[in-house]
């Protein structure tokens, strides 16, 4: 059995098996809705596109995960961060089960949610690569935003905005329920970290990705090189032997292709781009799971909900080049 992809997968033992973790959580923000974004992009057919079209062998509880039971009746801000208590349960959670699937040896997509979420998947690839393979592994975090803020230098305390901090060590906790279950095994190097489509970072931010040499691809690069030449600069700085996370947060494409989320922002990646990006990742045969978040099909439905309808097709597309199809 296998997929339809001409590409040999490098890091998978079993390469036509794909997990599927549907996680409905919305704590990392405060806009309700982005919950729904699981349910609404499996009712669009992209399970059964995966399945049948792709031919993957789906992994699948055919559940979307609220985690309602790891919810704290009281869950103050710390560090000026909210629902601490929260995103940090249900991502430990997220992480031990992306952690048994990837640990076998399969690909594992995981449909979100908002991006602390990437806090639970990252951790549990991370560990399962370096167990498996004794390897680090390498991130490509496409999004209109770095998401690199520390507790201290993030201005609204969403913790959506703070996943890639805690993934690398630069926000450290010692309290084992906010954070301080993350461990050296569920991080990730700097070193290995690739941004694009970046448009809207922080001025501390900034100073974060200075300091520490970051490679990021702004829209200014994209503009300035095209995004084929983008992928290659961001492919040769990973290397062509490193596994890849590939963590799309919707909000990276244009709001003209996906109005619907949270933290829209104005002259972002084409449609076409947000594909090709991912058909790239896909081509290099180094991918070993997915993360799809920030599609909030609540959010700037429009008239019949064609808002809603256009983000959530726009998310598909984007799984499903990743996951191998292609135009021809």
């Amino acid at each position: 059995m296998t997929t339809t992809s001409m590409v040999q997968p490098k890091f998978l033992s079993k390469g036509d098996q794909l997990a599927v973790v549907a996680v409905g959580f919305s704590g990392g923000q405060c806009k309700p809705g982005v919950d729904a974004a699981p349910s609404a992009l499996i009712a669009n057919g992209l399970l059964t596109q995966l399945r049948e079209d792709l031919g993957y062998k789906l992994y699948h509880d055919d559940t979307v995960h609220s985690y309602k039971d790891l919810l704290p009746a009281s869950d103050p801000d710390y560090r000026g961060m909210k629902n601490p208590l929260a995103v940090s349960a249900v991502t430990k959670k997220l992480c031990d089960q992306v952690y048994e699937h990837s640990k076998e040896g399969r690909l594992v997509l995981t449909l979100g949610g908002d991006h602390s979420i990437a806090i639970g998947t990252i951790a549990g690839t991370a560990k399962a690569i370096r167990e498996r393979l004794d390897r680090e592994m390498a991130v490509i975090w496409v999004d209109a935003h770095t998401d690199i803020n520390t507790p201290e230098t993030s201005e609204s305390g969403n913790v959506h905005g703070m996943p890639v901090a805690f993934l690398s060590g630069l926000a450290k906790e010692d309290r084992e329920d906010v954070f301080g279950w993350l461990n050296k095994d569920n991080l990730i190097s700097l070193k290995k970290l690739v941004y694009i489509g970046l448009r809207d970072v922080d001025r501390g931010e900034k100073l974060i990705l200075r300091e520490h040499g970051i490679k990021a691809f702004s829209m200014h690069d994209i503009d300035r090189h095209g995004i084929g030449r983008v992928m290659e600069m961001a492919l040769g700085h990973i290397g062509n032997d490193t596994p890849i996370h590939l963590s799309f947060d919707v909000d990276a494409l244009d709001p003209m292709w996906a109005p619907s989320t949270g933290t829209p922002v104005r002259g972002g990646l084409t449609l076409r781009e947000g594909d090709f990006i991912a058909e790239c990742v896909h081509e290099t045969g180094c991918l070993v799971a997915m993360d799809l978040v920030e599609v909030n099909p609540t959010l700037e439905p429009g008239i019949d909900d064609i808002g809603a309808q256009q983000t959530v097709r726009s998310g598909c597309s984007l799984v499903r080049c990743a996951l191998g199809e292609s135009l021809l």
